[in-house]
């Protein structure tokens, strides 16, 4: 699904966002908890950490959207309404998602050419930046992957995806100011952990929660990377509650724990 792509919710209208006031089953994890879905209060947005990049992302409307679908999000029937991918490894996309998911969005077209998406749904409006990422054999594949952000409840989301570099000042600008971020900090599958501290330091998000890591220790290498400007708070299971008149004063990184979706 290439360009714009305009859908109408009567049910609900998007707060205006902030994104642009300033331009500048995974090996290893253990799954313990399981997620219930809940009615999500007005003007607040539910994050659930289902495991390894993927992310249940829930609207007061009742819009449910999962980055890096693999096609499985726990015992759940519930089928989201967007999803989005990237195909840097098989863990963040399936080739095969439900048909009966209104809206797949591939975060890469073309060889080298990215993709551009820009889905308004009323009350969410999901976008992308094209990031080049590492192809097979060390080679790069430009605009092979994107950051996903997510402007919805006045709150702009953002969604790093499988990022391999550092983006330049047009990403940055593109991007626009997140006041929360999904950041992979494996340390090297992705971004080097110096690099991607500085990255997040730049963005300087209100929430910073971590995923696609791989071992406490790589977690904890991230946390004491960035304790000197930001702080951190372990939070019991995978689902945070967000908004907009309640975000932390101080930057801070929120560490959520995998869990899947369940509705019992």
């Amino acid at each position: 699904m290439v360009g714009t792509v305009q859908a109408q919710n009567a049910a609900a209208t998007r707060i205006p966002s902030h994104c642009h006031a300033l331009a500048g089953a995974t090996q290893g994890m253990e799954y313990v908890h399981r997620a219930a879905l809940r009615t999500v209060p007005e003007e607040a947005v539910d994050l659930h950490y289902v495991g390894h990049a993927s992310f249940l992302i829930r609207s007061a409307g009742g819009l449910n959207i999962v980055t890096d679908f693999t096609g499985f999000i726990g015992s759940t029937r519930m089928i989201p309404d967007v999803v989005t991918m990237n195909h840097a490894h098989d863990t963040h996309w399936t080739a095969f998602p439900d048909p009966a998911i209104p809206h797949v969005l591939p975060g890469w077209g073309e060889f080298g050419e990215g993709v551009q998406h820009r889905l308004d749904l009323g009350e969410v409006l999901v976008r992308n930046v094209s990031t080049d990422i590492r192809s097979q054999f060390s080679g790069i594949e430009e605009n092979g992957n994107s950051i996903f952000v997510f402007e919805m409840a006045g709150l702009c989301i953002g969604h790093l995806g499988h990022l391999h570099h550092a983006p330049n000042d047009e990403q940055y600008a593109a991007i626009g100011r997140l006041d929360v971020v999904m950041a992979p900090v494996d340390g090297g599958y992705t971004l080097d952990q110096p690099t991607m501290i500085s990255v997040l330091k730049r963005l300087r998000s209100r929430i910073v929660i971590p995923m696609h890591w791989f071992s406490l220790f790589a977690l904890d290498d991230f946390l004491d990377g960035m304790r000197d400007e930001f702080a951190v708070v372990e939070v019991e299971g995978g689902m945070l509650s967000v908004r907009r008149d309640s975000l932390p004063g101080q930057p801070t990184i929120m560490v959520l724990r995998p869990t899947y979706i369940s509705e019992d």
